[in-house]
């Protein structure tokens, strides 16, 4: 479809989020670039093999409490009334003995139970013993932790610190992790400008925004000089960074007279999709060319900050193998009723405060698709889904917080 085609139709078929994400993805796989690092670099990396325990964790039998290591029949029948007593040995524990031990170490040989110190006395050279201990009570056996050959992480797993604590514990100094996926951030606009802007100029803000999500998210972002309203421009700067896993662009995404992007790449590759049932941000697109996923932006600050979480957050996990979590969310009352277009799935951006009764979600008074402070300082936003016209003052709602997710 030429671009005066597209102003013409406007944006009359939306497409729905869930079908557009759908589309898109299906279109895109996970590269096969890998590395091995040591632990200490791989925190937040993810995983592009099996690990296994080469060793079991404890790799002996270990005191599990600060006491006495005893052999478990030495101690039968004792009790607070009448204490069972044992010579202090050193060493292994032979029959009558008890050697002092302490939390986490070695069992000596002949013990098979730790009677906890707080249920003994230490009387010259004897124990009184004031508990009686079951065979293995208060033992850490060889691999009660970590069994030698246990399967630990899958393949996708992105490694948390105390997954680091875990592999070294058992030995493993270096995993196999996939490499970051790559992004080109191309802003694009002729009156964009980085400082001191001119009647008619706008600072650049999408750009760095969306490379620092990315960023965020897992990737490694290459933030590209303003790129003008001009389509020979735009293709040039879309054909450089084909060699990126992603590229994305912002602004000149919808259907109006400098909105040359989607006709770009519909050009060059295809345009999945066009319009995108969402608010605010429906004038996205999505596209591939030479099998390298596109996602166009819209200009407006909040609509490009919406549809690079919907769209390029989970583009750019596929393509990097990385999980796609779930944002975090917290419950709370609508301080007033939020609004939406039926059919279409709108993002309200909301504050948070706590009452008495709770915590409260107060909707942005500007709510504009390019007022940038509604989403900057919010504390996350209510989902409106296509089913709904939106929710009452008083209702308990979902409230995202987008910006904390990896």
């Amino acid at each position: 479809m030429s671009h005066d085609d597209l102003e013409r139709a406007g944006f009359k078929d939306r497409t729905r989020v869930a079908e557009a994400l759908e589309t898109v993805l299906a279109s895109v796989s996970g590269h096969d670039r890998t590395d091995r690092v040591a632990l200490g670099r791989a925190d937040g990396r993810t995983l592009a093999e099996t690990v296994t325990a080469p060793a079991p964790v404890p790799g002996y039998d270990r005191a599990a409490m600060d006491g006495y290591a005893v052999r478990a029949e030495d101690t039968f029948g004792a009790s607070d009334r009448s204490p069972t007593v044992l010579r202090e040995g050193d060493g292994a524990v032979a029959p009558g003995e008890a050697v002092r031990v302490h939390t986490g170490s070695d069992l000596p040989d002949g013990a098979d139970a730790v009677v906890m110190i707080e249920r003994t006395e230490l009387v010259g050279d004897e124990v009184e013993v004031f508990d009686a201990v079951a065979e293995g009570e208060n033992v850490g056996d060889v691999g009660e932790d970590v069994a030698e050959g246990e399967t630990l992480y899958e393949p996708g797993h992105r490694i948390r610190p105390s997954d680091l604590g875990l592999l070294k514990s058992v030995g493993v100094e270096r995993v196999e992790v996939y490499d970051p996926p790559t992004v080109g951030v191309i802003p694009t606009g002729e009156e964009l400008v980085q400082r001191d802007p001119d009647p008619g100029e706008v600072i650049e803000t999408n750009g760095l925004t969306v490379s620092r999500l990315a960023d965020r998210w897992g990737a490694i972002p290459t933030y590209r000089n303003v790129v003008d309203d001009d389509p020979n421009a735009i293709r040039a700067a879309i054909q450089r960074d084909l060699a990126k896993d992603v590229v994305v662009t912002t602004g000149g995404s919808s259907v109006g007279e400098r909105d040359y992007t989607p006709e770009v790449v519909d050009d060059l590759g295809e345009v999945l999709v066009h319009g995108v049932a969402l608010k605010p941000g429906h004038p996205v697109a999505l596209g591939v060319v030479e099998d390298t996923p596109v996602i166009m932006l819209p200009g407006y600050p909040v609509a490009c900050i919406v549809n690079a979480v919907q769209f390029l957050r989970p583009v750019l996990k596929t393509v990097g193998n990385m999980p796609v979590p779930d944002h975090p969310t917290v419950e709370a009352e609508l301080s007033r009723k939020v609004s939406s277009e039926p059919g279409t799935r709108t993002f309200a951006r909301v504050r948070l405060t706590e009452s008495e009764d709770g915590t409260v979600a107060e909707p942005t008074r500007a709510s504009g698709s390019g007022v940038l402070s509604s989403v900057a300082l919010a504390d996350g936003w209510v989902v409106v889904p296509e089913g709904r016209e939106g929710y009452d003052a008083g209702e308990t709602v979902a409230v995202e917080n987008w910006e904390w997710s990896a």
